[in-house]
């Protein structure tokens, strides 16, 4: 059960793909200027991680050491396009807005990364449990970050949910606040390179204050002890 914590607190904070492994911004920051629109590519890529790390860790002492990383990429490819296949689909105009980025998740370092450094080397189920919390952390950071962007530039959130969730989610967008001229710096690009190092900076400060406290409660023990030893 420890191990299965630890997969969850790397996923989700301590390695998160986005926040700390920078790993796959080119369709971060392109896609996420809504919220629809980061879950969507979020949830498309937790699952090529899932399949990916599971079918990497079944055949792990199947491919020889030599073609290990073609045989991933093809083993990637392989599921994106069952995504992709799906999304068009079912989410035809989700599909539609996010693009060329949908095929772009074959590239996605942090994917071939997890099949290279932890699903070759472990079993299905902690491989699986990997790619599930690495794909959660990715689809948490690009939902935060494209609330913030929807936010700011629309003063909307949930715009267009009905584009993945159907037409039950007409009604779900929230409105903040009514513009009639869009917040331009929020939507477009550069928007999103701020928006992401201000969560980059927000981490680290909690990181930094985490591991203060821990190193008094440490400091704290070692009086005490020597103290009593005295």
């Amino acid at each position: 059960m420890s191990e299965y914590k630890e997969l969850t607190l790397q996923g989700l904070w301590k390695n998160n793909p986005a926040l700390v492994q920078l790993l796959g911004l080119c369709p971060l920051l392109a896609v996420t200027s809504t919220v629809i629109n980061g879950l969507g590519l979020g949830l498309a890529t937790a699952l090529v991680l899932v399949g990916s790390n599971l079918t990497v860790s079944l055949v792990r002492n199947l491919v020889r050491n030599e073609i290990r990383i073609p045989v991933f990429v093809m083993v990637i490819a392989a599921f994106v396009t069952v995504i992709q296949l799906l999304m068009n689909a079912y989410t035809y105009e989700l599909y539609l807005s996010l693009g060329i980025f949908i095929p772009l998740i074959v590239t996605n370092c942090a994917i071939i990364g997890r099949a290279e450094a932890y699903a070759s080397k472990n079993p299905a189920l902690p491989a699986a449990v990997d790619g599930l919390m690495m794909g959660t952390g990715f689809t948490l950071i690009l939902m935060t970050l494209g609330a913030m962007r929807e936010a700011l530039g629309s003063g909307t959130l949930f715009a267009g949910a009905d584009r993945l969730f159907g037409p039950i989610a007409k009604n779900w967008t929230v409105t903040l606040f009514e513009t009639d001229q869009p917040f331009l710096l929020a939507i477009l690009p550069p928007g999103a390179f701020l928006g992401m190092g201000l969560l980059i900076a927000v981490k680290n400060i909690i990181d930094q204050r985490i591991a203060a406290k821990e190193k008094r409660e440490i400091q704290k023990v070692t009086r005490i002890r020597i103290t009593a030893e005295s």
